[in-house]
C-alpha cells in the first residue's frame, strides 16, 4: 500500500518566549507522521495560514515518500517563488517528510545522507558582556565546557535596546535601536585586543557584524581585525550589497562567513563558485528545508566552502536537529552555531537560565557534551513534540522592535 499524506497542520508555540512554528504531516499508515520546522518568528501567523489554508489541500492524497517531487510542487505552485514566507512553510513540510522517511527506514537521518564522517559536531556559542570583564569571564566559563569556538560581542552590534532617539538626533526622530557604526568599530577592535591578551590564541574567535556597516567601512573593519586571527567574520556586507564581497576578499585575508538572510540560490551561487566566502551560513528553514540545504552543502564542497549553518533561538528544535544530521554527514563542515540543549547544571545554564520548558515541549533534542553535540539516534530527526505542553506557551504577535534600527539622524538602517 502506498503511503499518502492525510493531513498537514501548523502548530505555534513559544516555550522560551520566541514564536516557533511546527508542521506535522500525517499519513494513512497508523502511527506514521513527521514533524518539521517552519519558524518565521516575526510572521508566524502568515506561515501558518499558508500551510493550512493552501498547502494542506495541495498535499492531501499525495505520496509521502516523494520528497523531491513535493518540494518542487510546493515551490512552484504559487507561481512566484522563494521568499521567507513560502520557504519556511515549505521547510516545515520538507523536514516532516524527511522525518517520515527516516522512520520508514528505521534510521536516523544522517544515515540516509551517507552516514557519519565525524562522531560529534563541534559547536560555537555566543559570549557577550556589559563590559570587557564580564565578557572575558563568560568566555572562560564557556571554555570550561569544552567549547573551542566562541562568538564575541560586547553591547550588541553597535546599538543598544529599543528606545527614544539619543541626544544629537534631529527633533522628531522616531524611536528605534540607534546605531553608532564608527564607535562600534573602535570598541570591537579594542575588545579583541583585550581578549587575545587575556585569553590567548588557543580559542577560535568569531564576530558577527550583522550587516550594520557600510561596505567600505566593513572592509576597513575586516583589515583592522586581521591581527586577531578570527575563525570568521560573519555578515560583514549587507545582503543588498553582495558585489562588495569581491572588494572585501581582495583587500583582506580574514575568513568570511555569509548567508543568514539568504532565500534564493542566486544569492549564494556566485559567492561559492568565485570563492568569495569561506563559510556558508544559511538558515535551513529560510531556504526551504533539508532538501535544498543538502544540495547547497554538496555544491559548496566542490569549491572548498565550508558550512556553518545558522542556529539561533528563533528556530525550532526540529531545525536544530536537521542542522546536526547534515553536519554529521558533511565532509565540508566547518562549525555549528548552537542554541539547543544544555548539560544539567552547566555554566551555560547559568548564563542563559534553565531550558526545561523547551525540553518538555520537544523531547529528544540532540545533546551537548563537552564542546560537541550528538544526536540521539532515533529514527528520522529524532525529536518528538508534546502538543499538550506546547499549548501552555502561546505565541505573541506584537510589533517587532529590535529590527527598527536607525542611524544618528533617525534614518532606518538594516538590522
Amino acid at each position: 500500500m502506498s503511503i499518502t499524506i492525510t493531513n498537514v497542520r501548523a502548530i505555534l508555540t513559544a516555550p522560551e518566549g520566541i514564536n516557533l512554528v511546527v508542521v506535522r504531516v500525517d499519513t494513512n499508515q497508523p502511527g506514521l507522521f513527521g514533524y518539521g520546522c517552519a519558524t518565521f518568528a516575526y510572521r508566524a501567523l502568515t506561515v501558518r495560514s499558508l500551510v493550512e489554508d493552501y498547502l494542506r489541500q495541495l498535499l492531501i492524497g499525495r505520496d509521502a515518500e516523494a520528497i523531491e517531487e513535493i518540494w518542487q510542487l510546493v515551490h512552484q505552485n504559487a507561481y512566484w517563488r522563494n521568499g521567507p514566507i513560502e520557504n519556511n512553510a515549505l521547510s516545515g513540510i520538507d523536514m516532516a517528510l524527511w522525518d517520515i522517511k527516516g522512520k520508514l527506514a528505521n534510521m536516523p537521518l544522517y544515515q540516509l545522507f551517507g552516514g557519519k564522517v565525524r562522531a560529534g559536531v563541534p559547536v560555537y556559542r555566543h559570549a557577550d558582556g556589559r563590559d570587557i570583564e564580564e565578557l572575558c569571564s563568560n568566555i572562560e566559563r564557556y571554555r570550561s565546557q569544552g567549547i573551542t569556538h566562541i562568538r564575541c560581542q560586547s553591547g550588541g552590534y553597535g546599538g543598544g535596546g529599543f528606545g527614544l532617539a539619543p541626544a544629537g538626533s534631529p527633533d522628531g526622530a522616531a524611536s528605534g535601536v540607534y546605531l553608532d557604526p564608527r564607535g562600534y568599530m573602535r570598541a570591537t577592535e579594542a575588545m579583541f585586543d583585550t581578549i587575545r591578551s587575556r585569553i590567548g590564541e588557543d580559542i577560535e574567535l568569531i564576530h558577527d557584524v550583522h550587516e550594520r556597516l557600510q561596505p567600505i567601512d566593513a572592509i576597513r573593519f575586516a583589515q583592522a581585525l586581521e591581527k586577531f586571527n578570527l575563525f570568521f567574520l560573519e555578515d560583514a556586507i549587507p545582503l543588498e550589497q553582495g558585489d562588495w564581497l569581491r572588494e572585501l576578499r581582495a583587500k583582506s585575508s580574514i575568513p568570511i562567513a555569509q548567508g543568514e538572510l539568504f532565500n534564493h540560490p542566486l544569492e549564494w551561487r556566485n559567492l561559492i563558485t568565485e570563492r568569495l566566502i569561506d563559510f556558508i551560513r544559511v538558515h535551513l528553514s529560510q531556504v526551504g528545508g533539508i532538501t535544498p540545504s543538502r544540495k547547497l552543502q554538496i555544491f559548496a564542497e566542490q569549491f572548498g566552502v565550508r558550512t556553518a549553518w545558522h542556529g539561533p533561538g528563533d528556530m525550532s528544535p526540529f531545525a536544530h536537529a536537521a542542522n546536526i544530521h547534515i553536519d554529521l554527514a558533511a565532509r565540508n563542515f566547518g562549525v555549528q552555531e548552537w542554541s539547543g540543549t544544555e548539560p544539567p547544571n552547566s555554566v551555560i545554564q547559568e548564563l542563559r537560565g534553565p531550558r526545561d520548558a523547551l525540553l518538555d515541549v520537544f523531547p529528544g533534542l540532540p545533546e551537548f557534551r563537552q564542546g560537541y553535540v550528538y544526536p540521539n539516534d532515533k529514527p528520522g530527526l529524532g525529536v518528538d513534540f508534546n502538543e499538550a505542553e506546547a499549548a501552555k506557551y502561546p505565541c505573541e504577535h506584537g510589533v517587532t522592535t529590535w529590527t527598527q534600527t536607525r542611524l544618528r539622524d533617525g534614518s532606518l538602517h538594516t538590522p
